[in-house]
């Protein structure tokens, strides 16, 4: 995901690269993988998860079309607010991840579903610093906790998948809990639904979607639930 300030120009100079050396099917498969087998309790009101799992904008897309999500924000965990921006985020070295803060309800979603999406389809959980074409911490797999209970269901998940060998690897998703989470700049935000034929987007996170569609399809929503109509809406 280089693309911090030319994006035009990565777009030209992706599509060059993948119409070279494109391999004939999507470049991230999902798994099917069981529920967890414990949950979180039900709740009333508004909840939270961030999970990282490379790339932002896909993460993000997948969620958004998610029901039960009330709003999907890019942005940065693991670091200071001082070096919560794209560019130094980009050097690997501030602790951060590309991150996703997901506002749920869950009436309708609850946070184990959250999880199997996101292993199951969001990312590759078994990648270690890295994501697809992507390399270095700021992609790693993690989960930041937001409670107790959150870090109970999440390690128990891990436990459960690594003890069935779903992925045929051992998960490298690292569970920790949040101490803050900061917005990415706004041309990140959307970016799946903005730009569908951007080459990175088409290749790397549209196959998500699809999958999302395809997996869970009592959770899937055809339309994106955007940052931008969130804030219209707050």
């Amino acid at each position: 995901m280089r693309r911090p300030a030319l994006l035009s120009l990565l777009a030209a100079t992706t599509a060059l690269t993948l119409a070279f050396a494109v391999p004939s099917r999507a470049a991230e498969d999902a798994v099917v993988i069981p529920a967890p087998t414990m949950d979180a309790a039900p709740a009333s009101g508004i909840q939270t998860a961030v999970v990282a799992g490379g790339c932002f904008w896909g993460v993000q897309g997948v969620f958004q079309h998610t029901a039960g999500v009330v709003n999907a924000v890019s942005g940065y965990a693991g670091g200071t607010k001082a070096t919560a921006d794209y560019q130094t985020v980009s050097s690997g070295r501030t602790g951060h991840a590309e991150s996703v803060e997901i506002k749920y309800d869950p009436k309708k979603i609850s946070y184990g579903k959250i999880l199997q999406i996101y292993f199951s389809v969001a990312h590759d959980p078994t990648q270690l610093n890295r994501q697809g074409p992507d390399a270095g911490t700021q992609y790693r797999s993690a989960i930041f906790t937001t409670s107790d209970e959150q870090k109970k269901v999440a390690e128990a998940y891990i436990a459960q998948l690594n003890g069935a060998k779903v992925f045929g690897k051992p998960i490298a998703t690292k569970v920790g809990a949040l101490e803050a989470f900061y917005p990415a700049e706004a041309y990140h935000q959307d970016y799946l639904t903005l730009h569908p034929n951007q080459p990175y987007i088409a290749y790397n996170d549209l196959p998500k979607i699809e999958n999302l569609k395809k997996l869970f399809a009592d959770n899937y929503i055809e339309k994106p639930t955007l940052v931008n109509a969130s804030k219209a809406t707050n």
